[in-house]
């Protein structure tokens, strides 16, 4: 039986990266009691796997891992024994059982959401909001994308789905995926560049809401491609 599980990271969790997130989730599953399904062979291991993973320093409630298991409970129940045994910071809050031939949620993902928040409000910030609309009349906004090989000219307009000001906050809407993954920090960072004020990764929060599907043309959360038990 193949579920999808959502959860939340936030607080200092932030600060770790994926590999140890999936490490986290290994050992939680096992803490927990759950009839998880392994690989044959000399080296088996957990039979799950993560969808969009999450830059370092971004906080999220729209996180995503599907993994097969032998045996279930019920939604609730599973949710109550993964969390009886977290930390604080990582919080489970959907289960749902695929269809058999669903998609893997990496291969699922379309676009992703995210809210911007700034630390002060600066005279700096407030030119930053206010230069969100002239940013988005650009038909191209080109930045300079390192790779660990080379450095590369890319226009990431195409993958800012929708980016507007909420109150003091900044709301955008990217494509996210196999086919292209545009990071909320290029956004900001081409944005910064934009207002003519300096990019300061720290001086801001970045916040993701919810990770998306795309089905007969809407955007929908990951976890409707399920339903509970």
């Amino acid at each position: 039986m193949k579920l999808r599980i959502k959860y939340s990271k936030l607080g200092n969790l932030r600060f770790i990266g994926h590999l140890d997130v999936m490490r986290y989730f290994q050992k939680e599953i096992r803490r927990a009691g759950l009839k998880i399904s392994y690989t044959k062979g000399f080296s088996p291991h957990q039979i799950i796997s993560f969808a969009a993973p999450l830059a370092m320093g971004i906080t999220s409630d729209g996180e995503y891992f599907d993994g097969e298991f032998d045996e279930v409970t019920t939604s609730g129940q599973m949710i109550d024994a993964l969390n009886a045994v977290s930390v604080e910071d990582i919080r489970v809050t959907e289960c749902v059982m695929l269809p058999e031939h669903a998609k893997n949620s990496m291969s699922s993902v379309e676009a992703s959401d995210y809210r911007i928040t700034f630390s002060d409000d600066t005279e700096e910030t407030n030119l930053l909001l206010a230069s969100v609309s002239d940013f988005l009349q650009q038909d191209s906004i080109v930045i300079m994308k390192k790779t660990k090989k080379k450095e590369r000219e890319e226009n990431i307009r195409p993958g800012i789905i929708k980016m507007e000001v909420q109150d003091a906050s900044i709301y955008m809407l990217l494509a996210t995926g196999s086919s292209y993954n545009l990071k909320p920090e290029l956004v900001m960072e081409a944005l910064c560049r934009h207002a003519g004020v300096s990019y300061d990764f720290f001086s801001m929060h970045i916040h993701r809401l919810e990770t998306y599907l795309k089905e007969e043309g809407r955007l929908l959360p990951l976890y409707m491609a399920g339903t509970r038990f």
